[in-house]
């Protein structure tokens, strides 16, 4: 009889970061399907997970070098460093967000290592998937914090009051970049009772923003630029859309009491969507908050974890806004990595067996070399 499948989940190793990559729910879980699971001591402390919690699930609780030793699959937040599993069986897995465009050495490490890493930010958007997608979990709940630390740096209220003292006007939020995170942060805005407006490079999102009682702010009347590239993430916009969408915002921002910028592309710096210049418009006590700061930011001279006043305007932004949530962001993440691993469950050999569509596309390394396509 085979050996039963090992997971090992480590303790995260970058500052700053809060979550864990299993919770004692998907514990359960894995082991109902038949495997040993075992977590690194403390790895859940952050997120407000103890070790018992772990030990009553029916995980074994240990050192690192006694939880790696004989796995098969590593589970993780941000990839660790190759050196760092030592103990793990030959070709073992990783599953993990591994910044591959960005950190080509770790990924060139994993494949020297014979390692298989499994990039879960490459997880493709399509319609099975939706359960594994890590990126979206994320951005849902950083979304939501967006708001809430701009509504909490914000020194006025922000829905309407009708008080004997007068009336305290509804606050306006404007969101920039109207995918997973913008959609909830327009929703956490109207939620508190702001007046919410919103613009995307997508003409599609229109009808979302609208549909959560936004107002679309778009450019017209510049034809044929869609800004929708494989798999529903946003491309680069031509210079024509660039200088309209300048044009549009400049005169909408001004106005604005809050502004959340969500752009990203996938493997780009991100788009600067605010510029000094445009700052300057806005009045003394207004806030933007930057959710691509860690990525270089949308808004010009945004710190990440850092509050930066410039005319007036407080600039406020997190290297890891997710990690700020750690305990509902860490019971997303495990669910999105039990929903991966339990989806190719073959019951036979008592482990799961990646099909191309889904293991091709989040496959980085196999059998000693760099195997995506993406990367090649």
């Amino acid at each position: 009889m085979a050996a039963r499948l090992r997971i090992a989940v480590l303790k995260e190793p970058a500052a700053g970061e809060t979550r864990v990559a299993l919770t004692p729910e998907t514990a359960k879980k894995f082991i109902s399907l038949g495997a040993t699971v075992a977590v690194e001591a403390g790895a859940g402390l952050a997120a407000s997970i103890p070790d018992a919690a772990y030990a009553e699930a029916g995980a074994e609780v240990g050192p690192a070098a006694q939880v790696l030793s004989g796995a098969d699959i590593v589970l993780g937040i941000q990839a660790p460093d190759a050196a760092a599993l030592s103990g793990t069986r030959p070709g073992a897995w990783v599953a993990a967000i591994f910044d591959p465009l960005g950190r080509p050495d770790r990924v060139s490490a994993y494949a020297d290592a014979g390692l298989e890493a499994l990039a879960m930010e490459f997880m493709p958007r399509i319609t099975r998937a939706q359960s594994m997608d890590v990126l979206s979990s994320q951005s849902n709940l950083a979304g939501y914090k967006a708001v809430i630390a701009a509504a909490d740096a914000y020194g006025r209220a922000f829905p309407m009051m009708m008080t004997a003292a007068g009336t305290v006007q509804a606050a306006k939020v404007f969101v920039m970049g109207v995918g997973v995170a913008g959609l909830q942060a327009i929703a956490t805005a109207r939620r508190l009772g702001a007046q919410v407006s919103a613009t995307d490079v997508r003409s599609a999102t229109k009808e979302q923003i609208q549909s959560l009682g936004a107002k679309p702010i778009f450019v017209e009347n510049v034809a044929g630029i869609e800004g929708e590239g494989a798999g529903g993430y946003a491309t680069e916009m031509s210079e024509e859309y660039q200088r309209a969408q300048a044009e549009l915002v400049s005169g909408h921002i001004a106005r604005q009491d809050i502004v959340i910028t969500t752009a990203l592309i996938p493997g780009r710096a991100a788009p600067r969507l605010i510029s000094d210049a445009q700052i300057a418009t806005m009045k003394p006590g207004s806030v933007i908050f930057d959710l691509a700061v860690a990525q270089g930011g949308n808004v010009e001279g945004s710190v990440a974890d850092e509050v930066v006043d410039r005319h007036g305007v407080r600039i406020i932004g997190y290297a890891n806004t997710p990690a700020k949530l750690a305990a509902d962001a860490s019971a997303l993440f495990a669910r999105n990595l039990y929903n991966f691993l339990s989806a190719f469950w073959d019951k036979e050999t008592g482990r799961p067996v990646l099909d191309e569509e889904i293991g091709g596309a989040v496959r980085l390394t196999q059998g000693g070399a760099i195997v995506n396509e993406r990367l090649k």
